[in-house]
């Protein structure tokens, strides 16, 4: 029962779970695509030394003076997909000047999951350091991407000597608490102990200092399964506990892998929320 809660394949009623996961992969690869060709880029640039610590980043047309970034984190259960499939959603973006930045981190089995989730604290405070004409940081993180999304907001900051403007974060059916993965094949590749798993839990370390201007909005599928859709209920309602801005957004009529696919549509609901950046940034 907890292998198929959390095979996100198995409740899709568009595709059977063979094709889905080739379909999301053509869909978000072709997205990406096109985002390349029609935006003004920098790729593969490195803010770590490590193979996988590269970022692509979309910018807009007239990137003078000041102007807020979306930073993307892919999903692929921590162990696929690549920031070379996670540009999609920049054309509507990059056109109302909003820059997208799409974040790789090493995935398993090379990577573990205290690194995946440092390397991405690091890639923020790279692009805090490099980008000094940042106004604001919003983060999106779809599925495995929601949860790395999550522990960049429980971060202590102190070590990295700066600290991210992070203004809103949108978490796309994500996983908030990693002991149920413990007993799927989905540790087969992460080999996670009790210990590294509670540690990386972003429902276990909500940070009890908000900041003022950080707005959380939790996005679940109406044909995500029964314990995404929980674990997303029960992280917003956690947040709100400790006292953060939060929205649970419940997506009707979408499974697990076109609620973020949609990302590219400039009428998407989600898409609005990103474009809103640069009226509140």
């Amino acid at each position: 029962e907890l292998e198929d809660q959390y095979s996100p394949s198995r409740w899709s009623p568009r595709l059977d779970r063979d094709t889905i996961i080739d379909a999301h992969l053509a869909v978000t690869a072709a997205g990406t695509e096109r985002a390349r060709a029609s935006t003004h880029t920098s790729l593969h640039v490195p803010y770590g030394s490590g193979d996988g610590e590269k970022l692509d980043i979309y910018l807009p047309t007239d990137p003078c003076g000041t102007f807020p970034v979306l930073v993307y984190i892919h999903g692929g259960y921590w162990q696929c997909l690549s920031k070379d499939e996670s540009g999609f959603a920049a054309p509507p973006l990059v056109s109302q000047g909003v820059a997208v930045v799409a974040v790789g981190y090493d995935t398993a089995p090379k990577g573990h999951m205290d690194t995946m989730v440092l390397q991405v604290r690091r890639s923020l405070a790279f692009l805090v350091e490099q980008y000094p004409g940042i106004r604001g940081i919003y983060l999106c993180g779809h599925s495995a991407g929601a949860h790395l999304a999550a522990m960049v907001l429980s971060t202590d900051w102190t070590e990295f000597r700066v600290v991210p403007d992070i203004k809103g974060t949108v978490l796309v059916s994500g996983v908030y608490d990693l002991e149920p993965i413990l007993h799927t094949y989905v540790n087969d590749a992460l080999k996670m102990s009790r210990e590294v798993a509670q540690r990386n839990s972003p429902m276990r370390h909500v940070a009890l200092v908000v900041p003022a201007a950080c707005e959380v909005l939790v996005a679940v599928a109406q044909h995500d399964s029964p314990e995404f859709r929980r674990q997303s209920q029960e992280y917003s309602q956690a947040l709100r506990a400790a006292g953060w801005s939060v929205s649970l957004l419940d997506l009707a009529g979408v499974d697990h892998f076109d609620i973020i696919e949609k990302l590219s549509e400039d009428s998407y609901v989600l898409t609005q929320v990103g474009r809103r950046t640069d009226q509140v940034g």
